[in-house]
């Protein structure tokens, strides 16, 4: 067991602890009291309304979960075999799911200084089998998508917009939610708004809504006899228990951003000048601030070590950490499905294997920082001390 150097043991930070603000437990409680527990009940319906008001859609779809969101909206648009779908290669392998099971064909581009999409890459990718692009937001700003846009109306090509990460962002003067064909959301519990698990699929269209309703519930169709099927869908429902949490969370989104970014900046004034990290902007080249949905480090070209070798080190003093994502285009699966050989994507593959975040969660607090911040200096000037002294080349 790691102590201090008191020989107290250390008290250990996971990497996420959700916050509850205060009447989530009433709200849940009455889904009981009711007998309101399932999809049916009548949170579903006022969190939709105002989850899509939040982003400024017409409507919203409750979920499952932020993967089925994706496979809803995937579906939704009508991708299928032989559609080419334009996305990063740096994202969680949820993005791509549905694109590969449908038989569209991901087509992959790499990463840029923020760990979005290199957008500048996507118009030598547009084909005539071009139907999509997918824009992924990721960890701390949004895709640039002012020229995603542009292409998309100059071709004829449909927007997903990916939001799990940025509830409570802004792009381009709107809600993140609120951008491109359709979007979609996740409230596992290290979102800005948790559910527990849970998702959600933003649009404007009614009749893509529709689309997204029916596919949510196994395709029923509430015109027709029940049990009598046109399509395949998913029961992918969110329940009322589910959305009553989520009612709660909403009504402090703001409060919720706001201390994503007192915990993010806090970090940036205690790490400056660490040793061997790289540490996030504050604000993009689009004058975007960072909402630090987590707070990620890359290590500096100098280290030797990679960032497992950093994340071994600050498991020891117990400081809870995550890797980044690991790119499509390396992962085992696909390449066993024969996608995406020979090709390679530099910025992907470095920070996927340089990059890993601390603590970030909403449960934090100032003090707490202050002692993981003091952590991690302590383990990076160490590990750049047993770099200099050949150290960790020797083990």
């Amino acid at each position: 067991m790691a102590s201090g150097d008191n020989g107290i043991a250390l008290r250990a930070f996971p990497v996420n602890t959700p916050k509850f603000w205060g009447n989530e437990k009433e709200l849940v409680a009455n889904c009981v009291e009711t007998g309101w527990i399932s999809s049916e009940g009548p949170a579903v319906k006022e969190f939709e309304e105002k989850m899509a008001a939040a982003c400024k859609r017409e409507h919203g779809i409750a979920c499952a979960n932020g993967t089925a969101a994706i496979d809803i909206a995937v579906k939704a648009l009508g991708l299928g075999a032989g559609d080419e779908v334009i996305m990063p290669s740096f994202c969680i392998i949820s993005c791509i799911t549905q694109i590969v099971r449908g038989g569209s064909i991901p087509v992959l581009v790499d990463s840029d200084s923020t760990f979005n999409m290199d957008v500048t890459q996507v118009a030598a990718k547009i084909t005539l089998k071009t139907k999509a692009i997918l824009c992924v937001h990721t960890y701390h700003f949004p895709v640039d998508m002012e020229p995603i846009l542009r292409l998309a109306k100059e071709h004829g090509l449909r927007v997903i917009e990916d939001a799990a990460e940025m509830i409570g962002q802004t792009c381009m003067g709107k809600p993140c939610g609120g951008v491109g064909d359709i979007s979609t959301m996740s409230f596992y519990p290290n979102k800005h708004i948790t559910t527990g698990e849970g998702g959600m699929v933003l649009c404007d269209d009614p009749v893509l809504a529709e689309k997204c309703r029916q596919l949510r519930n196994l395709c029923f169709d509430p015109k027709k006899r029940r049990f009598v099927h046109e399509d395949l869908g998913w029961n992918y429902r969110m329940t009322n228990l589910q959305a009553a949490l989520g009612l709660g969370q909403l009504a402090h989104l703001d409060q919720a951003v706001q201390r994503k970014r007192e915990i993010g900046r806090l970090y940036t004034s205690l790490l400056q000048g660490c040793p061997g990290l790289v540490l996030p902007a504050d604000v993009n080249a689009q004058g975007e601030t960072n909402i630090y949905w987590i707070y990620g480090v890359e290590l500096l070209s100098s280290v030797r070590a990679d960032a497992e070798e950093a994340m071994k080190r600050l498991a020891d003093v117990k400081v809870g950490t995550r890797p980044f994502f690991w790119p499509m285009h390396e992962q085992p699966i696909f390449q066993e499905m024969g996608l995406f050989k020979g090709l390679t994507f530099p910025v992907a593959e470095r920070i996927a294997r340089r990059g890993f975040y601390i603590p970030s969660g909403l449960a934090l607090t100032d003090d707490d920082c202050r002692e993981i911040a003091q952590r991690v200096r302590t383990v990076m000037e160490t590990l750049c001390k047993d770099e200099a002294s050949g150290y960790a080349a020797a083990s």
